[in-house]
């Protein structure tokens, strides 16, 4: 058996700043003595559990099963503990594979030949057992591998989601910088919006916040357009109870009024590509997306405002947006009484331009930027 079987023992990825949120989701799911990890939480979690994690969760990034851990001290321990394992309870040799590895204070320093390692291990397995060998397919493998060592401890996991869950397909077209859209969910689920007024984004650029919106307030699985995920390679997965799960996820689906999300942008190549990932989540098209400059707009009052505005990396770098956001601020306080405001900043010294006290403020990385949520009740 391997460890994840012994012990019903998972792991999921997530950000450090949102570990509260992905803790209660998980558990909402059907997670058990969750506690944290490494850029991550620990779980526990019968089958039925670990699927509905992967279909429904919006805040993780993957859930690994661990297959073993092992003392780790040099890169030929990662090989012999690989080569233990018995590989065809999971692939074929006319499959592909994928290795990812991660460090943490470990003497081990290259987490890339780390990884190597672990596939060199996956190859000499197949061809001492078969003669032949599987493909290394960085991409789109069908068994995805992690491997992560902390100080002289090292664990080797299949990737039950089979790639980042954070992918949820319903992004065909983009734009610059666009906001990851775990990041988004976490907004969402920090506002407490539950649909009692109208959310608007004035700067929605290629939709991502619209379409998290919509999958939280109609309770769509994220992970309802994947066609396959890395728990269906496990020795053990039960294809029957997987479509159980995850049929009562979808009919969880509820529907959502019209009027009830909005959005708008400047830049017609942002409303264009939020009009179209929309309509992938939204088939009755009740989310209004227009182009609009946001001081335009004669107001936007008794409302949740929710919005990424255009920090200087979208833009060009070192452009000084102190008068945009002066004027941003203004316009909340003068044309958005009623409502509270959201706002998402990429770079947290523009904070103090808005000339608003801030309600609350909290900290959301995005992509390497030590951004902040700020929010603000206009009264």
């Amino acid at each position: 058996m391997f460890d994840y079987q012994k012990f019903g023992r998972y792991f999921a990825q997530t950000a450090d700043d949102i570990k509260d949120l992905a803790q209660d989701e998980i558990e909402k799911l059907g997670g058990k003595k969750v506690r944290p990890g490494y850029r991550g939480l620990y779980f526990n979690a019968k089958p039925d559990a670990l699927y509905r994690i992967n279909i429904s969760a919006a805040l993780i990034n993957r859930v690994l099963a661990p297959l073993t851990g092992f003392t780790c001290r040099s890169t030929d321990d990662i090989y012999r503990a690989a080569m233990h394992i018995n590989w065809r309870k999971f692939i074929s040799p006319a499959d592909t594979f994928a290795v990812f590895a991660s460090l943490s204070n470990s003497r081990i320093t290259h987490s890339q030949y780390a990884a190597l390692r672990v596939k060199d291990a996956v190859v000499d397995y197949f061809r001492e057992k078969t003669g032949q060998r599987p493909t290394v397919d960085t991409r789109y493998p069908d068994l995805w591998l992690n491997l992560h060592v902390e100080q002289d401890k090292a664990v080797l996991s299949v990737d039950t989601s089979g790639g980042s869950l954070h992918r949820r397909s319903y992004r065909k077209k983009s734009v610059k910088a666009p906001m990851a859209e775990t990041l988004a969910a976490a907004i969402i689920r920090h506002s407490e919006w539950q649909g009692e007024r109208p959310l608007y984004d004035p700067f929605c650029g290629s939709g991502t916040i619209l379409c998290e919106a919509y999958l939280h307030i109609s309770q769509t699985p994220p992970g309802f357009l994947r066609n396959d995920f890395g728990f269906e390679r496990l020795p053990d997965f039960n294809r029957e109870r997987f479509e159980t799960v995850r049929a009562e996820q979808m009919a969880r689906i509820k529907p959502v009024p019209a009027g009830l999300i909005a959005g708008s942008d400047i830049a017609p190549a942002a409303v264009s590509a939020a009009l179209r990932n929309c309509a992938v989540v939204d088939s009755k098209n009740v989310i209004a997306i227009t182009e609009r400059d946001i001081f335009d707009i004669p107001a936007l009052e008794n409302q949740t405002i929710i919005c990424n505005p255009p920090y200087g990396l979208r833009l060009n770098s070192g452009v000084d947006l102190s008068g945009f956001y002066k004027r941003l601020g203004d316009f909340l306080k003068q044309r958005c009484t009623g409502s509270t405001a959201y706002i998402y900043f990429g770079e947290r010294r523009y904070i103090k331009n808005m000339g608003l006290k801030a309600t609350w403020k909290k900290v959301l990385s995005n992509g390497g930027l030590d951004g902040r949520l700020v929010r603000y009740d206009l009264y």
